[in-house]
């Protein structure tokens, strides 16, 4: 809205200073103090509100060090995330962009899915929270909404360098995206059933929208499950959010894109603006989260964190790369996996259950082994910080 705004001014009444909204860099900065701003001052009043209603955290008794402390401690701090987002991108990005409306929804979908099944643990006393099928349904829709938005929307579009000079062609509508590490590192869904025949090119959608629901599903998934110990999953996940923003400056900037050889996305730097607010709100939420943590995000926050990351990473074409950028989640995820499968494949052949971790998911078997959960955390972000470096690598390292 600050946008528009201030556009209006410069150009009807040449007003001082109102061509700044113009620059990204400006307006990103701003986003991130004014995030920040926003939940630090709404994190006590929301913090307030929760406890007034009554929404602490209710604590299975694991046998962990620590647990017991925690009970009743507010959850739904997701909240503080979702506000301290939504807000400065609402004032400072062009809400006709198609990256931010679906940014926008994305935050708002997901914070509900998250906010019912948060509401039902807590205020109606079920364990379960909102059933497991609600969620997927939840995650698969918008899984649909965002894969066909992306393959049909005329605006999402990229430029190809031309094979002869350092020039970039015309836009075209591509479903195209990255492969890490690799030479001529494009590829095409398309190609997938290149081999029914031209004709069947037509139909890649099949292949494309599929992947956006798997991969929107297991993030969001994956960083519900990291939401285990103080400052974990807001940590982590900023770090990957803010990696993903620079992979949009990149991919965004005819000059810097045509530097590195990657592909130039029209329109997709806006989206840094959006990042700049996000990782804002996940820095001042960690302000209230970190050890001992005043407040929990819930699935709230979690699910948004999640769903947040898997469209970021198809909207800058950088999907393939999430195994490793979001590395800890993935390994979270696969803890609890092989957790699972292995103590009912040893029960069924051997007719008692083995376990291979003390606990699932990774950093309560840490925490089972005597680790204090500040560094547990601290470990698990230095390896975020690793893994975010590794990605950034993979625009040079073809």
């Amino acid at each position: 809205m600050l946008y528009y705004l201030f556009d209006y001014l410069e150009r009807a009444y040449q007003f001082p200073g109102a061509s700044l909204f113009a620059y990204l860099s400006f307006r990103a900065a701003i986003a991130i103090i004014f995030s920040l701003l926003v939940t630090a001052v709404m994190g006590k009043r929301i913090i307030t509100m929760l406890q007034y209603y009554q929404m602490g955290e209710s604590i299975r008794d694991l046998g962990l060090a620590g647990q017991k402390e925690k009970a009743g401690t507010p959850t739904m701090g997701g909240l503080m995330i979702i506000f301290g987002t939504l807000i400065p991108v609402l004032l400072l990005t062009r809400l006709d962009n198609i990256y931010i409306i679906l940014l926008i929804v994305t935050t708002l979908w997901m914070g509900i899915i998250g906010l019912a099944d948060d509401y039902l643990k807590i205020k109606r006393k079920d364990k379960e929270g909102l059933k497991g099928r609600f969620k997927i349904v939840g995650q698969v829709t918008l899984g649909m909404i965002v894969g066909a938005t992306l393959y049909f929307h005329p605006a999402v579009t990229i430029k190809q360098q031309s094979l002869n000079d350092e020039s970039f062609l015309q836009e075209e509508k591509s479903i195209k995206t990255t492969i890490p590490l690799l030479k001529n590192n494009e590829f095409d869904y398309s190609d997938v059933i290149s081999w029914a025949g031209d004709g069947a090119k037509e139909y890649a959608w099949l292949i494309f929208i599929p992947a956006v629901i798997f991969i929107v599903t297991a993030v969001s998934n994956g960083a519900n499950l990291t939401d285990g110990i103080d400052g974990l999953a807001a940590g982590t996940a900023s770090i990957a959010v803010l990696t993903l923003g620079l992979f949009a400056w990149v991919s965004g900037n005819i000059i810097f894109s045509n530097y590195l050889n990657v592909m130039y996305i029209p329109d997709v730097s806006e989206v840094v603006v959006f990042v700049a607010a996000f990782v804002g709100s996940l820095v001042g939420f960690l302000w209230y989260n970190a050890f001992p943590a005043q407040v929990f995000m819930g699935d709230t926050g979690s699910l948004t964190i999640g769903g947040v990351i898997a469209v970021l990473a198809f909207i800058v074409r950088k999907e393939l790369l999430i195994p490793v950028l979001c590395g800890v989640f993935l390994i979270e995820n696969l803890s609890v996996i092989l957790q699972v499968s292995y103590f009912k494949y040893t029960k069924k052949r051997l007719g008692v259950g083995k376990r291979i971790l003390k606990m699932a998911p990774l950093h309560h078997h840490y925490q089972k082994l005597g680790y204090h959960e500040s560094k547990i955390v601290s470990r698990f972000w230095i390896i975020a910080i690793m893994l975010a470096i590794i990605s950034l690598v993979t625009l040079k390292i073809r």
